[in-house]
């Protein structure tokens, strides 16, 4: 493991979360997430993150499971889709990602996108949380208009709001809101999705 793969940061919830993760996203469900995520932890990474949207949770299930890693040093996220935001729908999804994944718990477990149901969604969430289902909630692609929407209404504030943040695009209005309440960005695309830049275009 590497210096930069064994930071951590802590969540305001009193967990931990490594510092980068490998994401799954766009990889098919072909036996490629599969060998994607067992060589990620093989060269050091302890966070992998994929979604429901992803259609890959049950390959990155068994590349845990197949790495010979405990369980307790690797940190696993994932996402709710919105079909699934209903409450008694997403305590269902939330069962079934975990037997489909082959865990006992997640690590964290995210709102994909702030529509729909996003109310009981999260209701749904926090009692996860509190079955010991999942160590820390939060949210995905929520902007300062959906956040201060929906959060107040909220019995659990998230630990983490993950967006597009990087060089070209900074989240600063969103990082005012979230900083006194010690909610931690994390980065999707935080290379800016390889956008260059050249002294001749500008």
């Amino acid at each position: 493991m590497t210096e930069a793969t064994s930071q951590s940061i802590r969540l305001n919830d009193g967990n931990t979360i490594p510092a980068i993760g490998f994401g799954v996203f766009l990889i098919p469900a072909d036996g490629s997430t599969y060998t994607a995520v067992k060589e990620a932890l093989e060269v050091g990474y302890r966070h992998i993150d994929t979604a429901q949207a992803y259609f890959n949770e049950k390959e990155v299930g068994e590349a845990i499971k197949d790495s010979g890693i405990p369980r307790e040093e690797i940190f696993v996220t994932s996402k709710l889709w919105i079909q699934d935001f209903p409450y008694e729908t997403a305590k269902k999804t939330i069962d079934a990602t975990l037997e489909k994944m082959g865990l006992e718990y997640l690590d964290l477990y995210l709102l994909h996108q702030p529509y729909g149901e996003v109310e009981g969604a999260w209701k749904a969430l926090e009692e996860a949380q509190a079955e010991g289902k999942i160590k820390s909630i939060g949210v995905s692609n929520f902007t300062p208009n959906y956040w201060n929407r929906f959060v107040p209404q909220f019995n659990v504030i998230p630990a983490v709001n993950q967006v597009e943040f990087n060089p070209y695009f900074q989240q600063k209005p969103l990082r005012e809101i979230l900083e006194p309440l010690n909610v931690r960005i994390e980065a999707w695309a935080p290379l800016g999705q390889g956008i260059v830049h050249s002294l001749m275009s500008l």
